[in-house]
């Protein structure tokens, strides 16, 4: 079962002693959160999208969302599906001709695409259940 979240909280504290940043996923109908440890990189991306901050050139996560609407495919939503060893694994599903299609992606880099859009992030319940209920 996916469960809806929300991107409540971007971290990054980007010092000469310290970088550090992370993003804190919220349930959307419950109490649930938990943290995912990100790329400063990431952080900055997705904060920007967030922000609706206009680069004048595209970077990576602008490129990628160009290069979905120009080959025809709406990006329908965001899964984390997986934790395993540690590592939390995602996809980004799109739709093309009517067909869902996949694509493997770390977390961070799908939030950053989907991020400033309406496109819903979704957690596997037992991806919940293991970060939630240590």
């Amino acid at each position: 079962m996916l469960v809806r979240m929300t991107l409540a909280r971007i971290v990054i504290v980007d010092s000469e002693d310290e970088k550090m940043s992370m993003l804190v996923l919220r349930e959307s109908e419950g109490d649930r959160a938990f943290p995912i440890l990100i790329g400063i990189h990431e952080a900055y991306a997705i904060d920007r999208r967030t922000k609706g901050i206009v680069v004048q050139r595209p970077l990576t996560h602008d490129l990628i969302e160009r290069m979905v609407d120009q080959l025809d495919c709406q990006l329908e939503q965001i899964v984390i599906s997986e934790l395993r060893d540690s590592t939390f694994y995602a996809k980004l599903v799109l739709r093309r001709d009517g067909e869902l299609v996949e694509i493997d992606s770390r977390p961070s880099d799908a939030i950053a695409v989907g991020a400033g859009t309406e496109v819903p992030i979704y957690v596997d319940d037992s991806v919940l259940r293991e970060v939630c209920e240590q």
